[in-house]
């Protein structure tokens, strides 16, 4: 990352972010946004991608594309580190035509990330390449960046770190999903996303750490807050109702004592994103398309946002089959919303916390 990064961001004169306008209020079909990230798309062999790749294949076309949305890959979508692009666009030859599709009506918004960095020294590449794309919803603006900009380990020694990738961690199998399990550096870069945002009065989508966040909030901090909902909800709710708001309550603790666990176990520190009693829902994490039992994205028009998770029959988190969110089938997949809001509620918080 040049230091200037964040800086230059919000300058239209730098030119640093290409623009993906969708707030026409006229349009027939409002526009729709994908926003996801980190497909490590590698050769074939120990391919990170391997696992989902055919479903991501499928719901992009079939789902995505076919009913009119833009798709923005926001970096690392390819795993240079350690492949050729040669290598790596024969094994997904399929991949590569579902991204001409999108590219062929103007719908493919690609930004670089740490690992597919090198992308803008490849000679006849078909895509764009962006560092960052700011999305116009008419009520806020969002930035989509992969988010390794604010990593001084990655802008310094990105070099360095490719090659013990491709020479080192690739031979001995090292997935790429564990090396982004390191708390420190998570909380480095979301921290600088986050305080982006609070400075600027808008929303960060990043990627980059594989960890879904949405509004400003990671997996422990959501539990908490459910679980503070489901009691305000037990004593007006009907008999059978509260049965069913104490076994969830009682789940929900269980998987937090599990996530607590796992923090003592990595040693997490207690590293706290937020500096104030209120967390600014400014940020916005699309997760990965590498986790072991489904894929997270993003998906937005000019007036939501939600965090999305797709997932094969019997492969998705419990949490999805306590029947909490509901699940659509979709091209031979399962899609469930684990988040929603409105663009105007989240607008209307950052500028009241903010003040």
């Amino acid at each position: 990352m040049e230091p200037s990064f964040f800086a230059d961001l919000t300058k239209p004169l730098k030119q640093t972010a290409t623009v993906l306008d969708i707030s026409l209020p006229n349009a027939v079909s409002p526009p729709k946004v994908l926003v996801i990230s980190d497909f490590h798309m590698g050769a074939g062999k120990r391919d990170d991608f391997q696992l989902n790749g055919e479903m991501v294949r499928r719901v992009l076309q079939e789902y995505y594309y076919k009913n009119g949305w833009y798709l923005v890959l926001n970096g690392d979508i390819e795993e240079l580190a350690k492949n050729s692009l040669t290598d790596i666009r024969t094994h997904w030859d399929e991949m590569y035509r579902v991204f001409d599709l999108f590219a062929g009506e103007n719908r493919l918004y690609k930004t670089l990330g740490n690992h597919d960095k090198d992308l803008m020294f490849e000679r006849g590449y078909p895509y764009l390449l962006y560092n960052a794309v700011r999305i116009e919803t008419g009520l806020i603006p969002l930035y989509v960046y992969h988010g390794h900009q604010s990593s001084h380990i990655y802008t310094a020694f990105n070099s360095i770190i490719m090659l013990g990738l491709k020479y080192l961690l690739k031979p001995i199998g090292i997935r790429n999903i564990a090396y982004t399990r390191n708390p420190r550096r998570r909380f480095h870069v979301e921290r600088a996303a986050y305080n982006f945002s609070l400075v600027n009065n808008c929303i960060s989508i990043i990627g980059h750490t594989h960890r879904p966040l949405f509004e400003s909030l990671g997996r422990i901090d959501f539990i908490k807050f459910e679980i503070e909902r489901h009691c305000r909800s037990y004593p007006v709710a009907e008999k059978g109702e509260q049965q069913r708001i104490a076994r969830e309550v009682a789940a929900l603790k269980g998987e937090l004592g599990k996530l607590k666990r796992i923090e003592r176990r990595e040693e997490v520190p207690h590293l706290n994103l937020y500096s104030d009693l209120l967390p600014v829902p400014c940020l916005f994490n699309s997760g990965s398309a590498i986790s072991k039992k489904g894929i997270h994205a993003i998906e937005l028009d000019r007036e939501s946002i939600s965090l999305v998770y797709w997932f094969s029959e019997g492969q998705g988190m419990k949490f999805i089959s306590r029947g909490w969110h509901k699940v659509e089938k979709h091209s031979g997949y399962n899609h469930a919303v684990l988040n929603h809001e409105r663009l105007d509620y989240l607008k209307a918080k950052i500028e009241l916390f903010t003040q």
